[in-house]
């Protein structure tokens, strides 16, 4: 899965997780019936809508959508999952990608829902081309957690769809930092971040190689994430600090820029923190929202990581700490995001459809 991860095909990627999911969907579906006893309403996202659909049938309950990226077909810009490397061709067509994606993800994890759905809630089987007709998905509002000050709503999205703004969960107030990070922090100027979240890798070593000769290049200190296991104890070099967890709330704030795989969540964190942010794409949705941080100019253009070397990478950090105008930018639309609460506004959608 790693190497198929890295090279970013979605269609590879979609086949290898079906055929995961028809092994292990019999137990979530009784997993989730059980969690779903004594519910008043479901929410689901692209993960989880086809169980979350069926499971909402089988118990009579509402169910709501809600999704970390545009997942509603729209003509303003065609599916955030799409390859990058398929022509950009606009309007009518952007719409249909979104069917069409749609129906690659459907196709694909197909056989797992007639499973759950007769082996386990003992349903009809969903018909052939998905479930997105189905009434309980067009009556209740459609939900997006991604800020509008980052992409506005189309205008072609009806009213019941909403762009609410992030939903950050910040780590308990009583969070208390490693000294050993606090004293890298003040013994020289501010550093950049640079992690890659849950992506595997295949060449962990290679990669740290890599992202150590680029800050050497560009002469900027860091604090790296070691999740991806690169760096041993042994081979991190003065400049660097690693550390295998730590909030990006209270972190990002205090880097000159970051540099991450551009995942929902990291990236809300970084353009939160008001700093410049890199992305190195992998896979999915992560390549939209790299291109877009640079569309807002608060972030270099992104660098795929197949296509990530030790110079590209300092180049790209040398633009982000010393852009006056990107900084700026980044500072500005990290205010209007620390201004928003996108939790408020699904709480409040929530509640609205609760009571009716």
């Amino acid at each position: 899965m790693a190497a198929l991860i890295e090279q970013g095909d979605f269609l590879a990627v979609t086949r290898r997780t079906a055929r995961e999911a028809e092994r292990v969907v019999p137990q979530w579906a009784e997993d989730a019936l059980a969690a779903c006893q004594g519910m008043d309403l479901l929410v689901a996202g692209i993960g989880g809508l086809y169980l979350g659909l069926a499971l909402a049938e089988k118990l009579d309950l509402p169910l709501l959508q809600a999704y970390l990226v545009p997942f509603s077909p729209t003509r303003a810009f065609p599916s955030v999952l799409l390859p990058p490397s398929l022509p950009r061709l606009g309007g009518f067509l952007n719409r249909i990608s979104h069917h069409l994606t749609r129906q690659v993800m459907w196709q694909g994890f197909r056989a797992a829902n007639r499973i759950a759905r007769s082996q386990v809630l003992d349903l009809h089987r969903a018909p052939f081309f998905g479930p997105y007709k189905n009434k309980r998905l067009q009556q209740l509002p459609i939900l997006h957690a991604y800020s509008p000050a980052v992409l506005p709503k189309p205008p072609d999205w009806a009213a019941n769809v909403h762009v609410t703004g992030y939903w950050f969960l910040d780590q308990a107030g009583d969070w208390t930092p490693p000294s050993e990070l606090l004293d890298f922090l003040e013994q020289g100027p501010a550093p950049v971040y640079i992690g890659f979240g849950s992506m595997s890798q295949r060449d962990p070593e290679g990669t740290a190689r890599l992202v150590v000769q680029a800050l050497n290049e560009a002469d900027l200190r860091a604090v790296i994430s070691s999740g991806w296991g690169g760096l041993r104890s042994t081979d991190v070099p003065a400049n660097v600090f690693t550390i295998d967890a730590i909030p990006h709330a209270w972190l990002f704030p205090r880097m000159k820029a970051v540099v991450h795989h551009g995942g929902a969540g990291t990236t809300a964190a970084g353009i939160r923190a008001g700093v410049p942010a890199l992305v190195v794409p992998f896979f999915g949705d992560q390549f939209f929202w790299g291109q877009r941080i640079a569309d807002l100019n608060v972030g270099p253009s992104p660098i795929p990581r197949k296509e990530l070397t030790a110079r590209r990478l300092a180049q790209a950090l040398g633009d982000a700490v010393s852009d006056t105008t990107m900084r700026r930018r980044a500072a500005a639309l990290g205010e209007i995001v620390r201004a928003e609460s996108g939790v408020g506004r699904a709480v409040t959608i929530i509640t609205e459809v609760a009571a009716y």
